[in-house]
């Protein structure tokens, strides 16, 4: 067996099932590996962000890792951005990523570059194979690596002649690591913290602090201690709904995000870092936890989020039925010309139980997310490392990894254009993901932000950086070209109607909200 085939075999025996790839001439060792190995599927994606935005997605939902592959260090940089996110996520990843022979590396071949260089940014591990004979061993250890709670990306480089010398052979899986434990002293300390509060205090809950059991057990320690629940503005997978905990979100912009903090005395962490702001501006701060409040960390990201909540409870005596669960919640939907507030209001009420939603949808998706707060359970990904383009990617991803539960991806539609490629994919790969995209042919967001960093009186270049409308972008053509059912709307009872019948059947559609 080459070096290909014991290090694509060695990841199929530790479990990788999915391969999402966008290869070239020096994977083609890899593409006949994967090809073989009869229990990995594979899924193209045309842009790397697409590949690497997908692995992300199925890391998310399947809480273990997919491969990409991906060609020699510019076809790993195309998707650095989503990998970005990826890894801000805590979602487990693992990276194939060819490179030159190595007797070819000194000719200085025009696709020649320091891979490691540009693999090592957006990876929490990066590694080299030494030899045909070592890459099962790289892989292995990938899978580890990547499986190391609550999930890392590890990046293999496979020099092509590494790929395809024989002689090689399987290993075995490696050992997972141990899942971190929050300290006695940290739940301790949180405790006390809760007890001797001088004012409110704010239960701050991020990374897998959000998935259902770790919920139940902060309604505990809410219902013992009157300790408010928020979590982070970006999470990376909140499973939320009627029935589930309620947590607030915090809001995206500083300001309003220290005012939203302002009153609390305590604050106690789990599973996320203390929030600062997105960016800097001028005259606005950057740390936003109240000035003199008690900060406590109970388990950052890579600790066991649940148990430390569970012991944090079992430290307050608190009670056994959890508090501030979700109520059902409805919204009137105002007829008439489409606008956030009714599309949230209609999204809510149509949004099926299981339903899995990609959220990318900027300052027209806000209202969907608020109302749906008492929808059908349900699980809410979203933009975790900033860098926009993720959501279709994600989609395609999390529909991979959950076929039998309906994906929706909510989308503005200046990020949907980094990776319209995704639509292709879940036209080729029949996958159930219905896209909304929020058509107000502008980046909205940055018409905010050019006045809150303090452009002053931004002129006609200015605003045109920011204008999608020259020309208009059609996206109900662009996703029927790309073999993606598709209908415009533009009225609250032609949404419903095309969420409805989208909702109703699977397989991919597409709902161009004009806004």
């Amino acid at each position: 067996m080459n070096g290909a085939e014991a290090f694509i075999n060695t990841l199929a025996e530790c479990g990788v099932e999915v391969c999402f790839a966008n290869p070239g001439t020096s994977e083609m060792q890899l593409v006949a590996a994967v090809d073989r190995q009869h229990g990995m599927r594979a899924v193209l994606g045309l842009f790397e962000g697409v590949v690497t935005g997908a692995a992300d997605g199925y890391g998310r939902m399947a809480d273990k890792p997919a491969i990409t592959l991906l060609h020699l260090g510019p076809g790993l940089g195309n998707g650095l951005a989503n990998l970005h996110n990826a890894r801000r996520a805590g979602s487990p990843v693992i990276n194939m990523v060819g490179d030159h022979a190595t007797y070819h590396r000194h000719y200085d071949a025009p696709l020649t570059s320091d891979v490691t260089g540009v693999a090592a940014p957006m990876s929490d591990w990066v590694r080299i194979s030494r030899s045909e004979r070592d890459l099962a061993q790289a892989g292995a250890e990938a899978f580890s690596v990547a499986q190391s709670y609550p999930g890392k990306v590890a990046t293999v480089i496979v020099p092509a002649d590494h790929a395809w010398t024989e002689g090689s052979a399987m290993v075995a899986p490696l050992a997972i690591p141990q899942v971190a434990c929050a300290p006695q002293e940290a739940i301790d300390a949180a405790a006390a913290a809760l007890r001797e509060s001088k004012g409110p205090a704010v239960l701050f809950l991020g990374g897998r602090a959000l998935r259902d059991g770790a919920l139940q057990a902060a309604g505990r320690i809410a219902a013992a201690t009157g300790a408010r629940l928020i979590c982070e503005t970006f999470a990376a997978r909140h499973q939320r709904g009627a029935g589930r905990i309620a947590v607030e979100r915090l809001p995206y912009f500083g300001e309003q995000a220290e005012a939203y903090l302002a009153e609390f005395k305590t604050l106690v962490f789990v599973g996320c870092e203390p929030p600062v702001s997105f960016f800097a501006y001028p005259g606005k701060p950057s740390w936003l936890s109240p000035p003199g409040a008690t900060i406590v960390r109970l388990a950052s990201m890579r600790e066991d989020a649940q148990a430390a909540l569970e012991g944090l409870a079992t430290a307050l005596d608190a009670p056994a039925e959890p508090a501030l669960v979700q109520q059902p919640t409805t919204y009137p939907a105002e007829p008439g010309k489409l606008n956030s507030g009714n599309l949230g209001a209609i999204f809510a009420e149509l949004l099926p139980e299981g339903a899995i939603v990609s959220d990318e949808g900027a300052t027209q998706g806000g209202a969907a997310y608020v109302m749906s707060a008492g929808s059908r359970p349900h699980d809410w990904m979203q933009l975790t490392g900033g860098s926009i383009g993720q959501g279709l990617p994600l989609a395609v991803g999390a529909a991979v990894a959950c076929p039998d539960r309906k994906v929706i991806a909510l989308h503005g539609d200046g990020g949907a254009m980094y990776t319209n490629q995704a639509l292709w994919t879940m036209a080729r790969e029949k996958l159930d993901v219905t896209t909304i995209i929020l058509n107000n042919s502008s980046y909205a967001i940055l018409n905010i932000e050019l006045a809150r960093v303090g452009a002053q009186n931004p002129g006609p270049k200015a605003l045109s950086m920011l204008d999608l409308g020259n020309p208009t972008i059609n996206w109900t053509q662009l996703a029927q070209g790309m073999g993606v059912s598709a209908e415009r709307v533009e009225t609250a009872e032609a949404f419903r109607a095309a969420l409805a019948h989208a909702l109703a059947h699977k397989g991919p559609y597409l709902i161009e909200a004009m806004l």
